[in-house]
């Protein structure tokens, strides 16, 4: 037998670090990490523990590998195996008659990542007529986007290299969250004496513990901090002058706005030393400077929006802007723009009639995306449009419940588990177990596949091309081809669109055959062919500094992409849009109401500030749970908290800990770690695999899942944009005797036990 070997890359998070694979008969027999193509490093690769699922889980027993029907009661576990043909033609003609009886917007998507392409079920729900495609976008990308856009007429990225004078982390643990070559940055960067290193979190992290200084802040008061940090820049003439009196408008306005936020007044709000927000301050002013930022501040709820203005209007004074070392402006991609690729302009008079956006969040909308496209033109630049318009799930879900303003009957759920990880489980079961049609793409058997009509089987990484453009907001693709034939009858996204696509009038619309015709397509503006790209891994061009200075055909410095061609520190696009001109902070949500909170009070509970979501390697939010080493050396969910507060509760680590709101309750173990005192983390999407779906339990979703707790009503959220809260709730709380549910540790599934790796959580700390 002959063994070739095949270039491929991971897809186990969102960097697609590329394998040589070894391939025999059409399968996949080993991997080995190949450091000649992008990310350029063998030390991720080195320290990272998910890279080698790829070889364990392209043949798992646990995968879907043929298309299935429900033919039983909904969530009875009954199926049966149907070819793909029968399958596609079944929900094109269930589709079919919901869109007569409905109209368009009858559809509506789920999507997540990172195991997927977006554009292609974006392009299939905009030729079909529905601007019903929900993600995650207004808890995790979109507000940072949106004000970069506002603020600088495009998005900015951090340039860090050995010209930066300090980096603050602001919200995130790349420690955590990802294994990138920017996490081996900030190592570079704690032994370097010459550079700071600020860390904003409540938590002690593993960046934390390499920082220079950690700041604790209050959760949600973030953007006072950055206010009281831009006000003492400007009170002690650190700004950079000349840069704000050349490529600045509104300064004089900001500077009355943020004299109200001293460093006393900020330390009391936010539970800070004032003289640890004067060093921040002072150290970022000492430009080049630059800032990372994730979504310990992206799912603030109210304050999402006012704390990336303030966050940008922190880049501009200080002149970290479009400067080496600091953040740069990024370039606009060469190969062909997604907005291009999700052919919403093909259908937007549709799309933006059946919004059920507009009026509610004005900027997230139809009206408010061509309205900022109008206003950041300048460069001839354009954000992606299905990110910036994504429906609010609280209209959808209401849609579904209620049929207004119109019924959404159907629903397509790819790479994601939405009775997991979407806010409010109770309210999303019920919604999803009234609906006609429901579609689940995907690798495994999730608690949502387990509620479909149809469960589609979903090529995994190596089955599949992998070409990450990130929304074509930046001038970089990467990734690479497929080493195999998908195994079994698993299909690639873009067939599974394109097929069914062709089956409701869209064929005009999906002339490439496949998605590695439609990336060389994508890449063909910019000269490179498809397989040079599969053999180098990226497309790119090194980053450029000082855009805004360069010449235009007449002459003239081409500026920034706003309006006024410069940095807009007060906007008048989000006053035209109802918004604020200046950021404003406001309240944080609250899931407790106050008849909830005297009810448990009087019954020995305490209220307490929550928290939640921070990642914690080897998963990633509710994925990876079924790796049995994975679950061995991390078997059950968590709520962490301070010593203090661990005393003042009466817990122990290890023991039982039960956390309410008005809409349920949620059980973890205790976890004491270095935070912030009255304060508790949450571990997120915590589920058990393992468990039969169909029993009933759903894999555990209402035992330890914090979002049976969690609301996206739009009653709390940002007015703007619509994002909801994760990281800055309320909670009751309460030891709990109840011991979690260990199915598996019992039957020796996981190989620990519950008491052991208690009494490990007590001894570690």
């Amino acid at each position: 037998m002959s063994v070739e070997t095949k270039k491929t890359n991971c897809h186990y998070c969102g960097y697609l670090c590329a394998f040589d694979a070894q391939v025999e008969d059409g399968r996949i027999v080993d991997i080995t990490p190949d450091p000649t193509r992008y990310p350029y490093d063998a030390s991720i690769l080195a320290g990272c523990r998910r890279w080698k699922m790829n070889l364990e889980m392209i043949d798992s027993p646990e995968r879907v590998n043929h298309p299935l029907r429900r033919c039983g009661e909904r969530g009875s576990g009954k199926w049966e195996r149907i070819s793909w043909d029968e399958a596609l033609d079944d929900i094109a003609l269930r589709l079919t008659t919901l869109r007569k009886q409905h109209g368009s917007g009858v559809v509506a998507s789920m999507i997540g990542g990172p195991h997927t392409s977006f554009w292609p079920l974006h392009k299939f729900m905009s030729l079909f007529g529905s601007p019903n495609n929900m993600g995650i976008g207004q808890i995790c990308w979109n507000p940072r986007i949106w004000m970069d856009a506002i603020t600088f007429g495009w998005t900015v990225e951090a340039d860090i290299n050995e010209l930066t004078n300090s980096v603050i982390i602001w919200g995130t643990n790349p420690a955590e969250s990802d294994n990138s070559a920017f996490w081996r940055a900030i190592i570079r960067i704690s032994k370097d004496d010459t550079t700071k290193l600020v860390v904003v979190d409540p938590r002690y992290t593993k960046t934390a513990r390499l920082a220079d200084l950690w700041i604790a802040p209050n959760p949600g008061t973030d953007c006072t901090l950055m206010l009281s940090m831009i006000n003492y820049i400007i009170e002690q003439d650190l700004y950079d002058k000349q840069f704000v009196q050349d490529w600045c408008v509104g300064f004089d306005e900001l500077v009355a706005h943020v004299k109200r936020y001293s460093l006393e007044m900020a330390a009391e709000v936010c539970g800070v030393a004032a003289d640890d927000i004067r060093k921040a301050a002072e150290w970022f002013a000492d430009s080049p400077a630059a800032m990372v930022s994730g979504r310990g501040i992206d799912q603030i709820g109210k304050n999402v929006l006012p704390t990336h203005r303030a966050r940008c209007i922190l880049f501009a004074i200080t002149g970290n802007i479009d400067k080496p070392g600091s953040c740069l402006i990024l370039d606009k991609s060469d190969f062909v723009e997604e907005v291009d690729l999700e052919c919403t302009f093909d259908n937007w008079e549709t799309l933006e009639k059946l919004s059920m956006n507009t009026g509610i969040t004005p900027l997230q909308s139809y009206s408010g995306y061509a309205q900022i496209m109008r206003d950041t033109n300048k460069l001839n630049r354009r954000l992606p449009a299905r990110y910036l318009t994504s429906a609010h799930p609280d209209l959808v879900l209401k849609a579904m419940e209620t049929g207004e303003p119109y019924p959404v009957r159907a629903l397509i759920v790819e790479a994601t588990n939405p009775l997991l990880t979407y806010a409010d489980t109770h309210r999303v079961y019920r919604a999803l177990m009234g609906l006609d049609l429901i579609v689940v793409i995907d690798y495994f058997m999730t608690p949502t596949a387990a509620i479909a009509d149809f469960v589609l089987p979903s090529a995994a990484a190596m089955e599949r091309a992998t070409f990450q453009a990130h929304g074509g907001v930046a001038n970089i693709a990467y990734g690479g081809a497929a080493a195999v034939e998908p195994y079994y009858e698993r299909k690639c996204d873009y067939d599974i669109f394109r097929e069914l696509g062709c089956r409701l009038g869209q064929a005009d619309a999906w002339m490439q055959e496949t998605f590695e015709q439609a990336c060389a397509d994508t890449l063909a503006p910019t000269g490179m062919d498809w397989e040079t790209y599969c053999q180098i891994g990226i497309c790119s061009q090194p980053p450029r500094s000082y855009k805004h200075l360069e010449l235009d055909e007449d002459g003239n410095p081409k500026g920034f992409g706003t309006a006024s061609g410069k940095i807009e520190l007060a906007s008048s696009a989000l006053e035209s849009l109802g918004g604020d001109r200046l950021p404003c902070p406001a309240d944080n949500r609250t899931l407790c109401s106050d008849a909830f909170i005297a009810e448990r009070e009087s019954q020995g509970w305490v209220h307490l500030p929550l928290i939640t979501g921070g990642r914690k390697q080897p998963y990633n939010a509710s994925m990876y749970m079924n790796n049995p080493a994975f679950r061995e050396k991390y078997p059950l969910p968590v709520v962490e908290m301070s010593r203090s507060t661990a005393e003042k509760l009466g817990l122990k680590a290890g023991e039982g800990i039960v956390l309410a709101a008005d809409n349920g309750e949620a059980r973890f173990v205790v976890d004491i770690i270095e935070m912030k005192d009255d304060l508790l983390h949450a571990d997120y999407g915590w589920w058990h695999p393992e468990w039969d779906v169909a029993d009933g339990r759903l894999g555990g979703i209402w035992e330890s899942n914090i979002n049976t707790l969690t609301s996206c009503s739009l009653d709390q959220s940002e007015p703007m944009i619509g994002t909801w809260s994760y990281n800055a709730l309320d909670c009751m709380v309460a030891s709990d005797p109840t011991p979690l549910t260990t199915d598996a540790i019992d039957k020796g599934h996981i190989g620990n036990t519950r008491s052991a790796w208690c009494d490990k959580l007590s001894s570690d700390k």
